[in-house]
């Protein structure tokens, strides 16, 4: 018996790149097949073929053997084919049951069964051994159930081949463990995985095995346990000796400081200060308050009580402006819904943060703008056809470096990064782990979040843990591991963190 899916030789072009080149893939029925590479590897531009974003220019799709069209998402689920992309394609406002079956839901004499709609979820729900209300509104799950609810709809909708695009990149310990969980089943019931992931140590827990991709091509197929090392080389062509890079300047004068930073049921007393070279990480299982304290230091969100200086001097009030003006950025964890406008270019991106700068009598100097981010882009090492292309079309990690980019044209000397690498490929955080090297040495202050805990203890030089909206302990790089870390961040928390 073959494969479940075949692709043969996939090649797809768009004006100025070839996406994908000859490509080979298959996927037999009950396996996890990991696909890895960089970003703009080709990945993405793989699995929407499957799912009826793209059609292939050369090349063929089987299925069970037979060729298949692929034209639409319609066509796509006919054959039996979902995809939970890391942006979930849920409606907010409704029931967890209404987008289950969306679109498809079950009627009687013309009218919505309602009661039939939830039985059916609840057994799609136990067949997953998950614990959500039918009843309850998407808006009030959280990022794990949502994902779950993902799951479920696939399933409603007879899945055999379910492609996942980075699942795990907004999941706490607890919360990958239980998703693996549920990945297991679906293989003893024979379902088929695509499973795109950054996170080399899940391919081997998760992963039968692994396709690497790399500028459009197929690089190896090999079987899931093979070294984290050899998996990177094949990704980036060349061995990644330093995982974390960071290189630790002179510290200077004070850049931040926070005093007693309190806002009701989110934030209890921060304090803590930001020198100048220096990469201070904060860490936390979810829901800690990590990001609701950026916001609050750059004046997004109200606080209660506190203060905030920047360079020995006192933030009047939280104003985001008045935060641009004092030298202060924010790199927010939501690269696509806040750090990018997508139909902008990569120039007008990277300008967004010093258009004041840049503007005279209401109209933008164009050409001065263009001048900069040509600048930035070089200086970055910015992959891009050129500073008008638009800026949706860059990989996660090029996207990444011009929202830092367009900081650095603000010259902001304190740097706020929330979750600076995720979604990014092993190559691309290297290259932004040397760019907070550059910034520290040319004496900027980082503030650094990340929920990737090796991370956070390669990479900064002193650590602050929270938990409850509260710093729980602060730790010097010397003295950070990841029990007193852990231990630190689950202080007063019934979670239970992996």
């Amino acid at each position: 018996m073959g494969p479940l899916l075949e692709m043969r030789g996939i090649t797809k072009r768009f004006p100025g790149v070839v996406a994908l080149e000859e490509v080979d893939f298959e996927l037999e029925k009950g396996e996890v097949h990991v696909l890895l590479g960089e970003n703009g590897a080709g990945k993405s531009t793989l699995v929407k073929m499957l799912s009826g974003a793209y059609r292939p220019d050369e090349g063929e799709i089987l299925l069970d053997g037979e060729p298949a069209s692929i034209s639409s998402a319609t066509d796509a689920q006919e054959l039996g084919i979902s995809t939970i992309y890391q942006e979930f394609n849920l409606v907010p406002q409704l029931t967890v049951a209404e987008n289950i079956f969306l679109g498809r839901q079950p009627r009687r004499f013309g009218i919505v069964n309602r009661r039939k709609m939830r039985e059916e979820a609840r057994k799609l729900l136990e067949r997953m051994k998950v614990r959500v209300d039918p009843e309850a509104l998407i808006s009030d799950l959280g990022v794990a159930q949502r994902q779950m609810v993902e799951i479920a709809k696939a399933l409603s909708l007879n899945a055999r081949i379910l492609i996942m695009d980075e699942p795990t990149a907004s999941l706490s310990g607890q919360e990958v463990k239980r998703l693996f969980e549920i990945v297991r089943g679906l293989k003893q019931e024979e379902v088929a995985m695509i499973f795109i992931s950054h996170h080399l140590e899940e391919v081997a827990e998760i992963g039968d095995r692994v396709t690497v991709l790399r500028d459009g091509k197929v690089v190896d197929r090999v079987p899931a346990s093979t070294e984290h090392s050899e998996l990177v080389r094949m990704m980036v062509g060349r061995s990644v000796e330093a995982q974390f890079p960071r290189r630790r300047p002179e510290i200077g004068e004070i850049l931040l400081e926070v005093k007693n930073l309190s806002r009701e049921g989110v934030l209890e007393d921060v304090s803590f200060s930001l020198c100048a070279g220096e990469v201070v990480g904060i860490a936390g299982i979810v829901g800690a308050g990590r990001t609701e304290l950026a916001r609050a230091i750059f004046g997004a969100d109200p606080v209660d009580s506190g203060e905030v200086w920047v360079e020995e001097r006192r933030m009047e009030r939280g104003d985001p402006r008045e935060a641009k003006r004092r030298g202060m950025g924010l790199v927010t964890e939501d690269r696509q819904g806040q750090g990018i406008v997508p139909p902008l270019s990569v120039a007008e991106n990277l300008g967004l943060a010093s258009l004041e700068r840049n503007t005279s009598a209401g109209l933008v100097n164009r050409r001065e703008q263009r001048k900069q981010a040509e600048k930035i882009i070089e200086d970055l090492n910015i992959r891009t056809p050129g500073p008008d292309q638009e800026i949706r079309y860059l990989s996660g990690g090029n996207q990444q470096k011009v929202v830092i980019g367009k900081w650095l044209l603000a010259d902001s000397r304190v740097l706020i990064m929330d979750e600076p690498t995720r979604g990014i490929d092993v190559g691309a955080k290297v290259e932004i782990y040397e760019l907070m090297n550059e910034l520290t040495e040319n004496g900027a202050g980082i503030l650094m979040i990340s929920s990737d805990l090796p991370e956070v203890l390669g990479m900064s030089d002193r650590i602050l843990v929270m938990s409850g909206g509260r710093i729980t302990g602060e730790l010097s790089a010397e003295e950070a591991n990841g029990e007193n870390v852990m231990e630190l961040a689950t202080r007063g928390s019934e979670a239970a963190v992996e």
